[in-house]
């Protein structure tokens, strides 16, 4: 089997992950929940993994870093507290439905900016035409269908210089990107621990910086005499018992990640996306969105058949071992944006462990799949 499903969640991880999560299962408790042995465990995992995470992403001081469920989770903390219903709202042309759907819920007016696939500089012109009047903005860093790098800096610029609060959707660059919380000045910062950092799933990561509004409330096992919940960070949004296998495999996951040379992951994933658009450019019928140059795209191919349609080719794919997936990935919003709502797209995406080897197997595969067609 190759795995090449590494937006959606890595299948692949450092050995070290699946280990601390056993570990923590049969040794550790809940942290703040007493000061016997396995709690105490439990807390210093916790902690390490949360200071860490911290000096990770340049967040000045660890109990800014919260850990949620997952990416949506984070999302809609963030959300729910710098937006309420008939607020504008701006948002990229490429948003996944964890950031439009909590939105619409909440009744917000909801602006698209929408830009052209891998024109970072149309994107900047999108933001700046819609942020005046907006009381939030909400921007992936990089687009989960078609690996389209958003240029976040100069966006987070934009909404700085206009005062307007930013959301950002780290979900496709955790791990593989820099990602410097201080720089970006973004009130959030959400991100999922399953993809790039490489941790178990049902865990994530809120990097925050102002006031945040409870999504659950519960206990935290600090202040507990209050009827309402602390007002302070993290026990302000970490309500509930934590994820505490999960944690120790996030920690062994992110120390991995930031073992790498900086850039490393993100050029060794460019670079087989890279071979695999140079042979599928060849098979006839393919149209493939690709940025030829690299500098715009994460290690995400998006394509589709003209003679095969996008679930069919998907599951030929699967059938003969290659793990891809097809249709419109949660995020409609982006396939509206490059038009290819109808028909959805079939997505490669690539991960540290994938090699040159696996990357010609999947092209030669495709090959032989689309000439039956």
């Amino acid at each position: 089997m190759i795995y090449l499903d590494g937006a959606a969640t890595s299948l692949q991880k450092p050995r070290a992950v699946p280990i601390a999560v056993a570990r923590a299962m049969t040794t550790m408790a809940s942290p703040g929940r007493g000061c016997h042995l396995p709690a105490m465990k439990a807390a210093d995992t916790v902690l390490n993994c949360r200071e860490l995470l911290a000096g990770y992403f340049n967040v000045p001081e660890p109990e800014n870093v919260v850990f949620t469920f997952n990416a949506t989770h984070g999302l809609n903390i963030a959300i729910h507290s710098l937006v309420s219903p008939g607020d504008r709202v701006v948002i990229s042309g490429y948003e996944h439905n964890s950031v439009t759907r909590p939105l619409y819920a909440l009744g917000a007016d909801v602006v698209v900016a929408r830009s052209p696939l891998f024109d970072p500089d149309a994107a900047v012109r999108a933001f700046r035409a819609a942020l005046p009047g907006a009381k939030c903005a909400v921007c992936t860093h990089v687009s989960n269908v078609f690996g389209f790098i958003l240029p976040i800096a100069r966006i987070a610029a934009l909404c700085r210089e206009q005062g307007v609060p930013l959301i950002i959707d780290a979900s496709q660059s955790a791990g593989c990107m820099p990602v410097d919380f201080s720089a970006l000045g973004a009130s959030f910062i959400a991100m999922p621990g399953h993809k790039g950092l490489l941790g178990p799933q049902g865990t994530g990561v809120l990097l925050c910086a102002g006031d945040t509004k409870p999504l659950l409330s519960g206990g935290t096992g600090s202040n507990s005499a209050l009827p309402g919940m602390p007002d302070f960070l993290p026990d302000r949004l970490e309500a509930g018992t934590h994820n505490v296998s999960g944690i120790a495999g996030l920690y062994e996951g992110v120390k991995f990640v930031a073992s790498k040379p900086a850039g490393s992951i993100l050029a060794h994933e460019q670079t087989l996306v890279a071979t695999l658009a140079a042979k599928a450019g060849h098979f006839p019928g393919v149209t493939m969105f690709y940025d030829s140059s690299t500098r715009n795209q994460s290690g995400v191919l998006s394509l589709m058949s003209r003679d095969m349609d996008s679930d069919s080719l998907a599951e030929a794919l699967g059938a003969a071992g290659i793990c891809v997936r097809a249709g419109l990935h949660c995020a409609p919003t982006a396939h509206e944006t490059v038009g290819t709502l109808e028909r959805g797209t079939v997505r490669f995406s690539f991960s540290p462990f994938n090699s040159m080897a696996e990357t010609l197997r999947a092209a030669d595969t495709m090959k032989k799949i689309l000439a039956g067609a």
